[in-house]
C-alpha cells in the first residue's frame, strides 16, 4: 500500500544526540554529587527528559534545584551540545529529498521538548522538507504510548495506515506499530537484536539504505 505520509523520530535517526544528552546530563547532574553515569543514561535513551529527571531524582535525591529547574539545565546545556556538535546522520537529506520530490509530507515526531526539535531543525536545515513537528511533551502518556504519532497523524491529515514512520528506538517502533503505522527502524545505540525491532516493517543500518520504491 503507498503511504501519504512520513512521520520521522529525532533524538538517534536524524542527529547522534544520544551522546550529547548523556554529556549534558553528566555535566548537569555529578556537581549535584548524583552519581548518574553513561550507562544509566542510556538505559533511558528515548525518553522524555522530564521523566528522566524525575527517575534520578527519586532514585538518587539531591539538595538544591527543584526537578522543572534541572529539566530546563538539561535542556539548555544539550541543546547548547547540539548547535555547537551536531550533524545530520547519513541519509537524512537524501531520504526527505526522495520523499519531497514524491509529495509526501513530511513531519517529526519526537520525545524532545519544542524547543529542541526547533534547534535541530535548525541546525540541520530541515524546515523546508517539514510539514510540521510535536512534541511528545504535550501527550499524557510517553512512547511505547502511540500518542505522539497519532497525533502527528492526525494534525497532517493522514490516516495512521497510511504513513511510514521512522525509528531507531524499541518503545518508538512499537508506538508506531501500536498507532498502526508502517515503520521501519534503523537502530542506533540500541541492541539491533531488540524484540521490537521485529516488529518493524524493515531495518535498516541506516538511512541512506532507504529504498522508497516498496513504499511509494
Amino acid at each position: 500500500m503507498p503511504i501519504a505520509a512520513a512521520i520521522f523520530d529525532m533524538d538517534g535517526l536524524l542527529i547522534d544526540s544520544e551522546p550529547l544528552w548523556q554529556d549534558a546530563e553528566l555535566a548537569c547532574f555529578r556537581p549535584l554529587g548524583v552519581p548518574v553515569t553513561r550507562e544509566l543514561c542510556r538505559a533511558t535513551a528515548g525518553r522524555r527528559i522530564d521523566e528522566v529527571v524525575r527517575l534520578w531524582h527519586a532514585r538518587f535525591g539531591w539538595d538544591g534545584p527543584g526537578i522543572d529547574e534541572m529539566v530546563e539545565r538539561v535542556l539548555a546545556e544539550v541543546t547548547r551540545l547540539i548547535l555547537a556538535r551536531s550533524e545530520a546522520l547519513p541519509g537524512v537529506h537524501a531520504t526527505m529529498d526522495t520523499l519531497r520530490q514524491r509529495d509526501i509530507p513530511m513531519a517529526i515526531a519526537s520525545s524532545s521538548p519544542p524547543a529542541l526539535i526547533a534547534a535541530v531543525v535548525e541546525k540541520l536545515a530541515l524546515a523546508p522538507y517539514l510539514h510540521l513537528t510535536h512534541s511528545g511533551i504535550h501527550e499524557t502518556r510517553s512512547k511505547p504510548d502511540p500518542a505522539v504519532f497519532l497525533t502527528t497523524a492526525r494534525k497532517l491529515g493522514v490516516a495512521p495506515e497510511h504513513c511510514l514512520v521512522f525509528e531507531d528506538a524499541p518503545a518508538g517502533v512499537s508506538a508506531a506499530r501500536s498507532a498502526g503505522m508502517h515503520v521501519i527502524a534503523v537502530p542506533s545505540v540500541f541492541d539491533p537484536a531488540d524484540a521490537a525491532f521485529e516488529q518493524a516493517d524493515q531495518v535498516l543500518g541506516s538511512l541512506a539504505e532507504f529504498d522508497p520504491i516498496p513504499w511509494l
